[in-house]
């Protein structure tokens, strides 16, 4: 059986690195004034300076209008459309309307209701259908699965746009909470980006981090410049700095809750630094990075094959503390091994 390279474990001693933060007007004035001014006038100091020191801005992912040119879109967004099929056994669709004349389609491929649940952002070219023999291998790892699509691609309504991927990804994830609420779907809630949707997950993540257990990304970015040079977009001669694109990196510092990255080793499109970077970056205090050995950018499940999902198993489980025990442990390994003695199907 394959295995995993482990590149770096997780838990407090693998940490983000420390970065010294920059002094800013407010610090240095509270500093000064507290080693040489009497209280009054360290009040008065630091309430001076809190209104002329405006908050740093933080990213919204409203503003990338400036990357729905056209010359940007067509290389960037590559949709398939196809008519609604119809879902497998044990999957549901839900279709979610985000704007006038936009619904998003997404399909939940369920185990039960009080299993965990993976929102899942698929990646560039996909479509709901690809993942209906994948599905069910969450579901066999007691996981339920919701695929949502993105605007023009399957069956949803629209077109795709970078300005509204990641409007219409928080309010798809805020809808989808709301169904599994009101159908009783109790379990903890993950969000999970391949690719592309690396871009929707972590923005989600950042923005509902008090909503989800954790955050999970597979063959992820971190830098959109350089894969926007792969793809043959050169945004950097187009006057578009690194912030003013998904700013995957940027959030990724943001996010505390469990982050699990998975990778392969030799991804030609989103070669593996990016993953590292995200790695680096990410300001979760436990976060693990899973290295796909021989994998590709679309041949991770090929080459893991269940150890894929048995990983992402395992991380959902230590992330919302329903790991079992060791004596649970030794009664499924008893269990798998009657059933293969059996001649069945692990």
């Amino acid at each position: 059986m394959l295995q995993f390279l482990s590149a770096m474990r997780s838990g407090p001693l693998n940490a983000a690195p420390v970065r010294t933060r920059p002094l800013n007007l407010r610090s240095c004035v509270l500093w000064l004034a507290r080693r040489f001014c009497p209280v009054a006038v360290v009040l008065a100091l630091l309430a001076a300076t809190c209104r002329a020191e405006p908050p740093t801005p933080i990213h919204s992912s409203a503003r990338l209008t400036h990357m729905d040119r056209p010359e940007i879109t067509q290389l960037l967004f590559h949709p398939v459309q196809v008519a609604r099929t119809t879902p497998p056994a044990g999957a549901i669709d839900i279709d979610v309307p985000v704007a006038d004349g936009a619904t998003i389609a997404c399909r939940l491929y369920s185990h039960a209701p009080a299993s965990p649940t993976l929102i899942f952002f698929h990646g560039n070219g996909e479509i709901i259908p690809d993942y209906d023999e994948v599905g069910p291998m969450y579901v066999r790892e007691h996981l339920n699965l919701l695929v949502t699509e993105y605007r023009g691609y399957g069956w949803s309504t629209g077109s795709p746009l970078a300005s509204t991927l990641l409007p219409d990804s928080n309010a798809v994830f805020l809808a989808l909470k709301k169904w599994l609420a009101g159908h009783d779907y109790t379990g903890a809630l993950f969000v999970m980006g391949r690719s592309l949707g690396s871009a929707s997950a972590i923005d989600v993540a950042c923005t509902h981090q008090e909503a989800i257990t954790g955050l999970i990304i597979e063959s992820g970015f971190a830098k959109t410049l350089p894969l926007a040079k792969v793809l043959g977009i050169d945004l950097a001669g187009m006057g578009i700095g690194e912030e003013q694109t998904f700013d995957n990196t940027g959030k990724i510092a943001r996010i505390t809750k469990p982050t699990f990255i998975l990778h392969g080793q030799y991804d030609q499109l989103i070669p593996l630094w990016q993953a590292e970077t995200l790695q680096a970056e990410s300001g979760a205090r436990n976060k693990e990075m899973q290295i796909v050995p021989r994998a590709g950018h679309n041949t991770l499940i090929a080459e893991a094959g269940p150890l894929y999902f048995q990983a992402i198993r395992k991380f959902v489980e230590k992330a919302a503390g329903i790991a079992p025990d060791w004596r649970e442990r030794r009664r499924q390994f008893k269990a798998q091994q009657a059933k293969q003695a059996a001649g069945e199907a692990p």
